[in-house]
C-alpha cells in the first residue's frame, strides 16, 4: 500500500467505506530512512507522565491557563495540571468517544460514537444532546456556548449550561469526509469553521455566514482524490490564520475580512504551526516544509523523516517538534529542518499533535500515555 493511499484510507470516513478501501489498493509502504545516531544539540528532559487509556480517535489536546484537557476512547476525560502532571479532575463517561476535548476552563465537551454531545462542568456531567451525524472534531466551548462541526458538514450551537440547541446550519458536499478533526475556532466575534476546502466565518449568535475564503477546490477523478476538507491545526498570528486543505494546499486568510492572502499546493494531511515569519507543516510522505508567511514561498524542505506518519508540528523556540508512528518526538531546527534531538515515549504512535503550555511540551500516544517534557 502506498503511503498516500495509506493516509487516505486512515483518514477518510465514508458513508460507503468500500469505495475508500478499493481506491487504496497498491504497493507496499516505502522504506524509512535510517536516522543514524541521535544528535542532542538541545536539552529535553522528561517532566512527568500519566495515562488516559487507549486513544483511537483524532484527539485534540485543549489547553486553558495551566491546564490540559484530554480524553481516551473508553470515555475517560481529565483536566491535568501541565506543571505537575496531576489530575485536577477525572471522570469516566461510560461510552466510547469519537471526538474531544473542547473546554473554556470551566465547561468541557466531548462527542461519543453514538453521536452524543456530552458536556461537563468541572468534571461533573451536565447534559447530553444527540447530534445528527458522526462527529470527529472536538467541540468549541466559548461565550457560554458549545459549537460542533459534524461529518455531514453541519455546524450547531448549544447553550453550555442547559444543552438547549440554539441553531444549526448545514452545507452539502462530497460523499466522503475525513476521518480526522476539522477546524472550528473563534476569531474575535466570529465563529470560524472549515467547510470543504473553504474557511468560513459565521455569526456565533445565529450561524449566518459572514465570509468565505477558498483554500482549495475539489478536483480529481474519484471521491478520495476530491477530498479537500480543512484539517485541525492552524497557525494564527493576530487576525491571520494559516490552514491546511487535505492533500491539496496550505493557505493563509485574513480572519476578520475573510480574504485569501495566499494558497500554495501541498500534499499533507495534518495541520500547520508557525510564527510571524514562517509556517511549518508535514507532508503525507514525511517531508517537513517551511513556507514564508508573507507570500507562501517555500523557505526550505527536509526529507529526513519520510514515511514515518508524522503529526502536525509545533514551534518551540528554535525547534520544530513533530511526533511519529513509533512514539518518537523529533526536535528539528526551524532554520533548515536539521536534527536537534529526539526523545521516545511509550513505543506507540503519537496520537495528538504536540502542544506547549507554559514551558511544558505535552503529547498523548495511542496507548493513552500522556507525556510532559521540558525543552531547555
Amino acid at each position: 500500500m502506498s503511503f498516500l493511499c495509506k493516509s487516505a484510507c486512515r483518514l477518510a470516513l465514508s458513508f460507503g467505506v468500500v469505495a475508500v478501501l478499493a481506491a487504496c489498493a497498491g504497493s507496499e509502504k516505502a522504506k524509512q530512512l535510517d536516522l543514524g545516531p541521535n544528535t542532542q544539540l538541545i536539552g529535553v528532559r522528561s517532566a512527568w507522565s500519566s495515562n488516559i487509556g487507549s486513544v483511537g480517535f483524532p484527539l485534540e489536546i485543549r489547553t486553558v491557563g495551566n491546564l490540559i484537557f484530554v480524553a481516551g476512547t473508553d470515555g475517560n476525560v481529565a483536566a491535568i495540571d501541565a506543571t505537575t502532571g496531576g489530575d485536577l479532575w477525572r471522570v469516566s463517561l461510560g461510552v466510547k468517544l469519537s471526538a474531544g476535548v473542547g473546554s473554556d476552563g470551566r465547561y468541557g465537551a466531548v462527542v461519543s460514537r453514538d453521536n452524543e454531545l456530552i458536556t461537563l462542568d468541572g468534571g461533573k456531567e451536565l447534559w447530553r444532546q444527540k447530534l445528527a451525524a458522526v462527529t470527529l472534531t472536538a467541540p468549541l466551548v466559548a461565550g457560554g456556548r458549545v459549537f460542533t462541526l459534524s461529518g455531514d458538514r453541519s455546524v450547531s450551537a448549544f447553550d453550555a449550561a442547559s444543552g438547549r440547541k440554539l441553531w444549526q446550519q448545514q452545507r452539502t458536499g462530497e460523499a466522503l469526509v475525513l476521518g480526522r478533526s476539522g477546524i472550528i475556532m473563534a476569531i474575535g466575534d466570529t465563529l470560524v469553521t472549515g467547510l470543504g476546502g473553504r474557511l468560513v466565518g459565521m455569526n456565533p449568535l445565529n450561524g449566518k455566514v459572514r465570509w468565505e475564503a477558498p483554500i482549495a477546490n475539489s478536483r480529481g477523478t474519484n471521491e478520495v482524490e476530491r477530498l479537500v476538507d480543512l484539517v485541525s491545526g492552524v497557525s494564527r498570528q493576530g487576525n491571520q490564520v494559516c490552514v491546511r486543505s487535505f492533500q491539496s494546499a496550505v493557505g493563509c486568510v485574513d480572519g476578520l475580512k475573510g480574504s485569501l492572502i495566499w494558497s500554495k499546493p501541498a500534499s499533507g494531511a495534518t495541520g500547520v504551526d508557525g510564527d510571524e515569519l514562517e509556517v511549518f507543516g508535514t507532508e503525507s510522505d514525511g517531508k517537513v516544509i517551511a513556507w514564508k508567511r508573507a507570500d507562501g514561498e517555500r523557505a526550505w524542505m527536509s526529507d529526513r523523516l519520510r514515511f514515518r506518519s508524522l503529526t502536525a508540528p509545533i514551534l518551540v523556540g528554535r525547534a520544530i517538534v513533530i511526533g511519529d508512528e513509533s512514539g518518537t518526538l523529533h526536535f528539528l531546527s526551524r532554520q533548515d529542518g536539521s536534527p536537534l534531538n529526539r526523545v521516545p515515549t511509550d513505543g506507540s504512535a503519537i496520537q495528538s499533535s504536540p502542544v506547549l503550555i507554559g514551558q511544558t511540551l505535552v503529547v498523548v500516544t495511542q496507548r493513552g500515555g500522556i507525556f510532559g517534557f521540558k525543552p531547555e
